[in-house]
């Protein structure tokens, strides 16, 4: 009896040692606890369309800034267009740079504003002719991301563009770019590095 009653005591005795550790130095932390960090990811869709997206990311506590760059392939961005798309043209995402501050308001949802210095193709349908527009889109964004282990993950994302009016003449016919345009993303990355 004295044994089982010692025993059951030392068991008892380790189970509080062990569970009233800080639980920090048994577990490793969280995706969004990190202090820095660095990511790269992409739209993985672009790829489906003949395009390309990559973007490399720094993160420090809360913050998050990134670099990327982005060809749509055969992607229509024209149909994001809120305030006046056109259905008489295509426009595409030729290779273009963009810069991305964010912050995380709660655990890894992130809110972000961005610059992005895009140049779309835009095709008049009837004709196919083509031609190109620079334009600096301002926006912002929220997406929060998803952790699978704690290495990827997965970002899904809602973005709005804004940008100046700019117009081009296809032989008569005026084509008026999209002040406004809108669109859901969905990003996969991996940390590289955390501390």
């Amino acid at each position: 009896m004295k044994k089982k009653l010692f025993s059951l005591m030392m068991l008892v005795s380790i189970a509080t040692v062990v569970f009233s550790q800080d639980q920090s130095t048994i577990t490793k932390p969280r995706s969004y606890e990190v202090k820095q960090a660095f990511e790269v990811e992409s739209l993985v869709p672009m790829f489906f369309t003949g395009g390309y997206h990559f973007a490399i990311g720094y993160r420090y506590d809360k913050f998050r800034v990134r670099a990327s760059v982005i060809n749509g392939g055969s992607y229509n961005a024209e149909t994001a267009g809120i305030n006046n798309h056109s259905d008489d043209f295509k426009r595409f995402y030729k290779t273009s740079p963009g810069i991305f501050l964010g912050y995380n308001v709660w655990k890894n949802l992130e809110l972000y504003g961005f610059a992005e210095f895009h140049t779309f193709s835009i095709q008049q349908r009837s004709t196919r002719i083509e031609k190109d527009i620079h334009t600096v889109d301002l926006g912002g964004g929220v997406g929060y991301q998803f952790f699978i282990g704690r290495y990827f993950y997965i970002q899904p994302a809602l973005h709005i563009y804004c940008r100046k009016d700019h117009r081009l003449d296809f032989e008569g016919t005026k084509y008026n770019i999209s002040n406004i345009d809108f669109s859901p993303v969905l990003r996969l990355g991996v940390r590289l590095w955390s501390k």
